[in-house]
């Protein structure tokens, strides 16, 4: 008798009975949390993939002390990660100031004014490239618990109305429809929850990551506008 009520009380009942609305919000719910567990696991293994390769690519820029051997380096080394990106952007940037010409260089505002703005949109592009999948993210922590109490509120719609067409309000009638519409609600919550948490994580990496690139950025300026200058970079953990 109680494995027979724990059936009619449990998730494959509640999945057999539900109606066309409860399927499509389960549905939504159901892409909502495939999408924000493979951006988690995704940008999780690409942050540290490029973590590690700005690393190493850092340990050699150390050692750089002109731009003929900064030029060495980004031929040896792949720009897979924003740091390298950065320097070759840099000294791309550097290389066509020579090319234009005093003239127009001062026209522009002069090399340091040229090289900031070649500096600093490269920085710009890193941090844009960095959100990618985080609105996702977002929209799904904040969007999943309403549209979880949206499945709840029309399942105990229809559970009452059933109940009020049946005539019979005990608490066994009562207990099952409304628990099982309480099931909406946990998974609009079970979705939610990864993705704030995530949004919130790879928030923090960004920052981080960005105020590295930064600093990273001024001893490449001081580099590309000087020739020479001490490489100061920190860790990147």
């Amino acid at each position: 008798m109680a494995t027979e009520a724990a059936q009619q009380l449990g998730f494959a009942n509640f999945i057999a009975n539900v109606d066309t609305v409860g399927k499509v919000v389960l549905f939504f719910l159901l892409v909502l949390s495939i999408a924000s567990w493979y951006l988690i696991f995704t940008k999780s293994f690409a942050n540290w993939l490029e973590a590690k390769r700005a690393k190493a690519f850092l340990a050699k820029f150390r050692e750089v002390s002109s731009l003929e051997q900064l030029g060495g380096l980004l031929k040896q080394t792949k720009p897979d990660n924003a740091f390298a990106n950065l320097a070759a952007e840099g000294l791309e940037a550097q290389r066509s100031a020579g090319s234009f010409g005093a003239q127009k260089i001062a026209v522009a505002g002069g090399l340091s004014e040229f090289m900031t703005r070649a500096v600093r949109n490269g920085i710009d592009q890193e941090s844009a490239r960095s959100e990618n999948g985080l609105t996702i993210l977002a929209s799904a922590g904040s969007a999943s618990p309403y549209v979880g109490l949206f499945g709840t509120v029309w399942a105990i719609y229809h559970a009452l109305v059933n109940i009020g067409m049946s005539g019979q309000g005990t608490l066994d009638k009562v207990a099952g429809p409304v628990g099982e519409a309480l099931i909406m609600t946990a998974i609009g919550l079970a979705v939610a929850i990864p993705a704030v948490f995530a949004y919130n994580a790879f928030n923090r990496r960004n920052r981080m990551w960005l105020a590295k690139l930064d600093a990273f950025a001024h001893d490449l300026f001081v580099m590309l506008t000087v020739g020479n200058g001490e490489n100061k970079v920190g860790n990147i953990s």
